[in-house]
């Protein structure tokens, strides 16, 4: 099975109508400077220097809304990524834009460049918090981009915040049934960061925002990703990608103000989730567990064990379990193998 590699290209703010309240996207993506055609080749020899034999490649426009921008300019760009496409040095294009800016007449156009992939900045179902957060469009816009992506053959990805101003967790609950309804192929999951320079950050200063804790936003996301998992949508990205500008807050070069943000938060996430598993095995045995061995695909493991070791010292305070992780790539990633191995001796009954 080949391997996909994607060559990101950052288009920071091009074709947005507005700035949303929690959005900064040149201190998101680090580019503060307009895109052009010579970029998007030098970007992209960069990267085929590091891909390997027979790797899928994709090049990928993110950032600001691809399909807003000058139509020129998009056909400009898309020229550039396509000719790699017909060198057999590429074998697909993705974008990402805003679901009131997809209509027949762009999708055709789109299919012209072989774009394979359109993902949707949703954020949210509740049109309430969508008006909250100054996006501009509503939930119904996103039900018929949809569609429409969906019915002219694209791969239809979509994009979701967890703490959004006056957003609830039974809000991102929801909008996570919602989006499955509209069956997208994946989804990507961000905790909002509340970014200098921003409205969000008004807001906080002024104390009418509260930011989500670290803990609190990945219970919430632990239960997104199980929901998206039973009707096998794949989630890409949980969080945002760690870089020089977006990083602890307490790093004096972060544009992180506050919020969530973690280098490694989504195995915080498969960590909680892989705990979980764990501990429900445990309570369903009718006996004092003391030792339990858990076998994953090796990309599990560090999962397993959790950052710093956390599940591991979890289980022995909190169940005096003592956990013990093995590698073995015969199993799918995802799955496990748990058995018990030492329980204690009930003393009491002898």
């Amino acid at each position: 099975m080949k391997k996909q590699y994607i060559i990101p290209i950052f288009v920071p703010h091009l074709g947005c109508p507005n700035d949303c309240v929690f959005c900064n996207q040149k201190s998101i993506s680090g580019e503060t400077k307009e895109l052009t055609k010579e970029d998007v080749k030098k970007i992209i020899e960069e990267h085929l220097k590091y891909v390997k034999e027979n790797a899928k490649v994709e090049i990928a426009f993110f950032g600001g809304s691809f399909t807003g921008i000058d139509e020129s300019k998009q056909n400009e760009l898309l020229e550039v990524a396509y000719e790699y496409i017909k060198q057999g040095k590429a074998e697909s294009i993705r974008i990402s834009t805003r679901p009131d800016y997809i209509d027949k007449k762009i999708l055709k156009r789109l299919k012209k460049y072989k774009v394979k992939t359109i993902e949707l900045g949703v954020q949210s179902a509740n049109d309430y918090i969508l008006q909250k957060a100054e996006r501009g469009h509503t939930f119904e816009d996103v039900k018929k981009a949809s569609k429409l992506i969906r019915f002219y053959g694209f791969d239809l990805g979509h994009q979701m915040m967890v703490g959004l101003p006056e957003s609830t967790h039974l809000d991102e609950i929801n909008t996570a049934k919602q989006l499955i309804k509209l069956k997208p192929k994946m989804v990507r999951i961000y905790p909002v960061l509340v970014i200098k320079n921003t409205k969000l950050e008004k807001e906080y200063r002024e104390g009418k925002y509260k930011a989500l804790t670290v803990v609190q936003a990945v219970e919430t996301c632990k239960e997104l990703v199980k929901l998206f998992a039973k009707k096998n949508i794949e989630v890409i990205r949980i969080g945002l990608q760690p870089t020089d500008t977006i990083a602890d807050s307490e790093n004096q070069k972060s544009e992180v103000v506050a919020g969530p943000f973690h280098p490694a938060f989504r195995q915080l996430v498969e960590a909680s989730m892989w705990n979980d598993v764990i501990v429900d095995k445990i309570k369903k045995l009718n006996t004092k567990v003391k030792e339990v061995v858990v076998t994953v695909n090796p990309i599990d493991v560090n999962s397993v064990v959790g950052q710093k070791k956390e599940n591991v010292t979890n289980l022995k305070e909190v169940y005096d379990v003592d956990l013990i992780v093995k590698a073995d790539e015969k199993i799918k990633q995802g799955k496990s193998k748990i058995e018990v191995t030492k329980i204690y001796e009930d003393f009491s009954a002898k």
